[in-house]
């Protein structure tokens, strides 16, 4: 029963995996639910924050399927190690948006855009309405408990990172 997919030292990578998974769906999932459920709009920092997660989820379900399929501890290993590195660069965007939304350094050029008049020109109001203006990237949309939603994601960021990267390193991963 040693050899079967479901013994220990197979079992705790794939489900570490598999939480990751879940968990990185759950948070982009919320992302995406603030947005066209709440009418929150992203800025593009906020875009940037879920390209680790777009990346990581699939990943981690290849980690799983690498499990299941019995393929060297390594190639788990690794696959859990790219998702903590992906987590930790999403720790990054976080901290960074985080920041910019409480001015302790500037954001990019592009990403301040402060709602105001447009110009319509001679083609009208209706037209108008076709120029998207995103929204600013240092001004936070929602705080939750004194966090923007930026603040939130450094933080699920960072715990996904640890998971990932202790799954790596577990002792169930050399067998």
């Amino acid at each position: 029963m040693s050899d079967t997919v479901f013994s220990e030292g197979r079992r705790r990578p794939m489900l570490t995996a598999l939480f990751l998974a879940v968990a990185m769906a759950v948070t982009v999932g919320s992302a995406l639910g603030f947005q066209y459920i709440g009418g929150y709009i992203p800025c593009k920092l906020c875009y940037e924050q879920r390209i680790p997660y777009y990346v990581g989820i699939p990943l981690m379900l290849l980690a799983v399927a690498a499990s299941l399929v019995k393929l060297p501890a390594w190639a788990t290993r690794g696959l859990l190690v790219v998702g903590g590195l992906l987590m930790a660069y999403g720790l990054y965007l976080g901290i960074y948006h985080s920041g910019v939304e409480w001015a302790w350094w500037p954001g990019p050029t592009d990403c301040t855009n402060v709602a105001g008049p447009i110009d319509t020109g001679s083609n009208g109001v209706l037209d108008a309405l076709d120029q998207y203006v995103p929204p600013s990237c240092d001004k936070a949309a929602l705080r939750i408990l004194g966090l923007s939603l930026a603040g939130w994601n450094a933080i699920a960021s960072l715990i996904l990172a640890v998971v990932a990267f202790r799954g790596a390193l577990s002792r169930g991963l050399t067998r």
